[in-house]
């Protein structure tokens, strides 16, 4: 339609400038709303309250974590300058035991790569979860004899364990000494998940004997081919945090595992400019008791929140909140994330249905 047809065209203009005006304040107030990745990733220090997480692993936070000393007897810290050795007392907790059955296994010493930001929540970078606490990574590359240098820890290599082309373990690296880390770290009650990359799975399934059972918590999932994902559940004291589905009973090794040796798993993202899902969350889009915690004040110095065998200080008590039901994310086909991250249960095969590709 021609505005100049119109008798008077003031009522039309005017509405259509008030249409205008209105998107561009609604544009303006979205992107004036601060980003949580960088709330959180601001935070330098834990909320002084009782250790408990909030929502779900890739969507959530924590108070009262600790910070795994930069090292210790059977542990390096790598990356030091991302601030991520921070975790649930019984994250930490864990991390130190492991490091200490592992070296009674005969693996050399744990390097400890990203646990969680000291209050949670998204991060600037790299991964989906790891943002309640309760997640951590651990490198298949065994602590050197001598004691790295903060430059090692920054720039030192992983070694990569999967050829890219054929999505297998590189045989030369493989050695029994890793098997007996993952089993390890699968054998303790509170872990949920060890997640690896597909080869890792297939070199476990294809030489593993005698007892098997444990292979039902080493899940194939892309990436980690340099290192391995250990989750525990929500933990005691947190009723607000959301629990993932219990994975399958068998050992993982039949269809779900062929899958991954299929066409499908690594066909190129079709989206891959989609911004991921930490560049869009504001604190409207995590538990609103998020937006507590990172308001909350510091903890009273870094010493005083680092976990020496269960010796960090006490924090300042909050009172205790009501208890929720735990919710569970489906397992179902149906009910898959929309982009795939690292919480996604590996997915039920019979026709397996296409989805969107992690970007890192």
């Amino acid at each position: 339609m021609n505005l100049r047809s119109l008798p008077d065209r003031k009522p039309f203009l005017t509405a259509a400038l008030a249409l205008v005006t209105l998107a561009a304040l609604a544009a303006v107030a979205i992107s004036a709303e601060p980003r949580a990745k960088d709330l959180f990733g601001a935070r330098k220090l834990p909320a002084v309250a009782p250790a408990q997480s909030f929502g779900f692993y890739s969507k959530g936070c924590f108070t009262g974590g600790v910070a795994l000393p930069m090292e210790g007897p059977g542990w390096e810290v790598m990356r030091p300058s991302r601030n991520r050795r921070w975790g649930h007392p019984a994250m930490i907790a864990l991390i130190e035991k492991l490091a200490r059955d592992a070296q009674a296994d005969g693996w050399p010493g744990l390097l400890v790569g990203d646990v969680s930001q000291p209050r949670g929540g998204p991060m600037m970078t790299g991964h989906a979860s790891h943002q309640i606490g309760l997640d951590a990574d651990i490198w298949l590359t065994p602590m050197p004899k001598r004691p790295l240098s903060m430059a090692q820890r920054e720039s030192m290599s992983a070694t990569l364990m999967v050829d890219e082309k054929t999505h297998l373990v590189k045989d030369a690296l493989w050695t029994p000494a890793h098997t007996r880390l993952l089993k390890r770290a699968a054998s303790y009650p509170e872990v949920e998940r060890i997640l690896v990359n597909p080869g890792i799975k297939k070199k476990l399934c294809d030489t593993v004997t005698g007892d098997r059972s444990w292979l039902r918590k080493v899940r194939p999932f892309w990436g980690h081919d340099y290192h391995f994902h250990m989750r525990i559940g929500c933990q005691p004291g947190s009723p607000f945090c959301k629990a993932q589905e219990t994975t399958p009973d068998d050992d993982g090794c039949g269809k779900p595992l062929a899958w991954w040796f299929t066409e499908e798993p690594w066909r190129p993202n079709k989206n891959p400019d989609a911004p991921k899902a930490r560049d869009l969350m504001t604190m409207a889009n995590l538990p609103k008791q998020c937006l507590d915690v990172v308001n909350a004040p510091d903890a009273p110095s870094l010493e005083a929140v680092t976990y020496h065998g269960g010796a960090a200080a006490a924090v300042a008590v909050a009172e205790p909140q009501p208890s929720e039901p735990a919710e569970t994310i489906s397992s179902g086909n149906a009910a898959m994330p929309s982009a795939a991250s690292a919480f996604a249960p590996t997915p039920k095969i019979g026709i397996p249905l296409p989805r969107p590709r992690p970007g890192n």
